[in-house]
């Protein structure tokens, strides 16, 4: 009897042998695996913080720049209005009447404010996603978060004030009197769509690989 026992169990450890070394390979698989995920997500978060500096610093640039548009021997910026005659210096002045176009005043003021404040929600939103990769702790994560919802509604202020810009001033632009002070808004407001969207999938992802893990 005890004979068949013993017959019986020395089938049965080659078996659980087996199933033990697939598992512990499994395992080492699955921790390979989150390794180099974890190494990827970095290397991402990294590049994302490299780009958004690289939109804050030309939207500063944007909007402390001199002028936008050139047309018709005149320049339209945020801050003052120039009219420019040959063989003489620009006359520029900040009273936007002189340069007699409907609205320019409001456009340009709103256009101001709305560009600063996005240059602003920017820094801001740059600050919180350094802070949550410099300091690891239990909010981390949700700073990432807020970081990128800042990036996010950037790119929605300053979308807002190119478009007002080149609405209020479409009988005047042309491809050749569009400034690089402009190109620069335009540039910025589509680096942060790209940043804000991929730093929220980030944490989306990361709160899904947390979840899966609990």
């Amino acid at each position: 009897m005890k004979l068949n026992v013993l017959l019986k169990n020395a089938s049965f450890f080659p078996s659980v042998m087996c199933f033990t070394v697939i598992s512990m390979k499994v395992q080492e698989g699955l921790q390979g695996w989150k390794v180099g995920t974890s190494a990827l997500n970095t290397v991402l978060k990294i590049l994302i913080i490299l780009c958004t500096t690289i939109a804050v610093v030309l939207s500063s640039i944007s909007v402390c720049s001199s002028f936008w548009l050139f047309a018709d021997r005149k320049l339209f910026g945020l801050w003052h209005f120039c009219t420019v005659e040959y063989d003489s210096e620009p006359q520029c002045t900040t009273d936007l009447s002189v340069a007699e176009v409907n609205g320019l005043y409001t456009a340009l003021v709103f256009t101001r404010i709305v560009i600063t404040c996005a240059v602003v929600l920017a820094i801001f939103g740059l600050d919180m996603l350094i802070t949550s990769q410099i300091c690891q702790d239990t909010y981390s994560r949700r700073k990432w978060a807020y970081g990128s919802g800042l990036i996010l509604l950037a790119f929605f202020m300053t979308s807002v004030g190119v478009l007002v810009f080149a609405i209020q001033l479409w009988t005047f632009i042309t491809f050749t009197g569009i400034s690089l002070a402009y190109w620069c808004a335009f540039i910025t407001s589509f680096l942060f769509f790209i940043n804000g969207i991929s730093g929220l999938h980030m944490y989306s992802i990361t709160n899904s690989e947390i979840s899966a893990d609990i």
